[in-house]
């Protein structure tokens, strides 16, 4: 058993991976501004790590073994794009310089598929499909670009220090109560994201199942010590989230997809998890066609 510290532990994916590193046998810190931590955590701490000194002080306090950072404004324009970047930023940078200062061994960030660039106003489409980490970043809004600055800022410290730092890229995130009709993050339900296809379009259909990508996070975090320092990986479900095959569904959506959508037949998904079952052995366990017909 070890101390693992996470961040935004309240949160839609906070809260899967509390559960998953606590039945695990780890004993878990959880931190978050707002309630919502689950019972499971040993520790559930309200504090705000935008301040320099509270991060600090949290680091210090409880000497983790591991930090996973998810703590965010999670949803693009929620608030002022200035509010949005500075305190994403800060946060990551926050994070980061505290572990690295008191030692931690490993630190795993949250980023995002959005990095990527999709939804611009101007236009947008993929360089190649399925989607890779080598795939180029274009942000265009305070949300992904805070996300580019937080992958960059944990490359900085990878070069910096002995910790073992990496980035996972989490998709489009569902937390089981999503699967029984409660609101996505964007404020639809899932089933409308499958029944109008304008909505999950736009992301190209990703998603996530938040117990997978917990699962992922948890796989990742043990194998710090073995990776390469500064590792970004994507986490996605095995399937899209549409009922049609992107072939037919992504150049309705996204003009000019044609040639890169063809070779997605069938239920493959536009972003690649090879990285993460090539060097982590990690594969998704949930679809959403399981998980509606339970929750029905």
């Amino acid at each position: 058993m070890s101390r693992v510290l996470v961040t935004g532990s309240a949160g839609r994916l906070g809260r899967s991976v509390v559960s998953t590193l606590a039945a695990a046998g780890h004993e878990v810190i959880g931190v978050d501004r707002v309630p919502g931590t689950p019972p499971e955590a040993a520790v559930a701490l309200p504090a705000d790590l935008t301040d320099t000194g509270e991060a600090f002080e949290v680091i210090a306090r409880f000497r983790p073994e591991s930090v996973i950072h998810l703590a965010a404004i999670a949803t693009p324009f929620s608030f002022p794009e200035s509010v949005i970047y500075k305190v994403n930023t800060q946060l990551a940078f926050n994070v980061c310089e505290a572990s690295v200062a008191f030692g931690v061994p490993g630190v795993v960030v949250a980023s995002s598929p959005t990095v990527i660039g999709y939804g611009a106003p101007g236009g947008w489409a993929p360089a190649y499909l399925p989607i890779d980490e080598e795939h180029p970043v274009r942000p265009w809004n305070a949300y992904n670009l805070s996300k580019v600055v937080a992958e960059q800022t944990m490359k900085a410290f990878a070069v910096a220090g002995t910790t073992k730092l990496a980035a996972v890229r989490p998709c489009f995130v569902i937390p089981p109560e999503e699967w029984a009709g409660a609101p996505t993050q964007s404020g639809h339900t899932v089933r409308e994201r499958l029944d109008r296809p304008e909505l999950g379009g736009v992301s190209l259909f990703n998603y996530i199942d938040a117990r997978d990508a917990a699962d992922m996070i948890a796989v990742l975090s043990e194998a710090l010590p073995e990776l390469p320092n500064g590792e970004v990986f994507f986490a996605g479900a095995a399937d899209a989230l549409a009922r049609k095959p992107l072939a037919d569904l992504l150049p309705q959506v996204i003009p000019g997809t044609e040639p890169f959508a063809a070779g997605l037949t069938g239920t493959t998904p536009a972003f690649s998890t090879t990285k993460a079952e090539r060097l982590l052995g990690w594969q998704p366990k949930r679809s959403w066609r399981d998980e509606l017909k339970e929750a029905s």
